[in-house]
């Protein structure tokens, strides 16, 4: 009986995605229980650092204020705990002061699933829901 067969070395890439909205904004997709609306083609960046290595990625979210970032190289060297995720601005003018998370701050990540792809595996994580407020809650 031999030793067994040593693991391959795993490298995979790694998406994040979340939702951007506009507390008390009554934009397209607003949503009466929440009362806030998505915010559509808000700049999302996804930022990993750990010693020399770093990772920045952009996207853009979509119509119902979702974004999906995905790294186009391997991402073995980073964990999660070595990525956050940030939305600097609002793509509305009347809805432009963060609420939550805190910009410098930013969102750290929460793993969720692997995904298969055709050229290996990614890992799927989510961030926390971005959440803008108008300067003036009287003018949405």
């Amino acid at each position: 009986m031999g030793l067994p067969w040593p693991l391959p070395k795993l490298n995979f890439t790694i998406s994040v995605e979340g939702v951007v909205w506009c507390k008390s904004c009554r934009y397209c997709g607003y949503v009466k229980s929440k009362n806030t609306s998505p915010l559509p083609n808000a700049a999302a960046l996804l930022r990993c650092q750990r010693g020399k290595w770093a990772l920045s990625v952009w996207n853009t979210t979509d119509a119902q204020g979702y974004f999906l970032i995905q790294t186009w190289r391997q991402a073995a060297p980073f964990t999660s705990k070595d990525c956050k995720v940030y939305v600097p601005r609002s793509p509305a003018r009347r809805c432009g002061v963060i609420v939550k998370p805190a910009w410098k701050k930013g969102s750290r990540l929460k793993f969720r699933k692997f995904v298969t792809l055709s050229d290996g595996l990614q890992a799927r994580y989510s961030a926390s829901t971005f959440m803008f407020a108008p300067q003036n809650p009287t003018k949405r």
